[in-house]
């Protein structure tokens, strides 16, 4: 299964499927113009690097993700001239945050 198929999402999403490509749409575009690098801090969280300018909008998202996908945790960090977002999941869901963490390793700035 890879992350371009909505199926990859586990049974513990609630997010009805006809809605899984819009939502994995605007996590790309989220990538797209606001992340400056990704780093994965063990096997189950990693952190992105984000333009500050998106933080409203990666709140909108993080907040609408955690009440499908309640298994996530989302925590924001001013850190100087960017936003620290740390991802987490559960030893259970390792393979969600894997998916997640391919699609925006595909969007990093070279």
């Amino acid at each position: 299964m890879t992350s371009d198929d909505p199926a990859w999402a586990p049974e513990a999403c609630t997010l009805p499927t006809v809605d899984r490509p819009l939502r994995l749409a605007e996590f790309d575009d989220l990538f797209a113009a606001a992340l400056h690098r990704q780093q994965r801090l063990s096997p189950t969280a990693l952190r992105w690097h984000l333009d500050p300018a998106a933080e409203a909008t990666a709140r909108d998202l993080t907040d609408r993700e955690s009440s499908c996908c309640s298994f996530f945790s989302f925590t924001f960090t001013a850190d100087g001239p960017v936003l620290r977002l740390d991802v987490e999941v559960p030893a259970t869901h390792v393979d969600v945050l894997d998916a997640l963490a391919a699609r925006a390793a595909a969007m990093v700035p070279a």
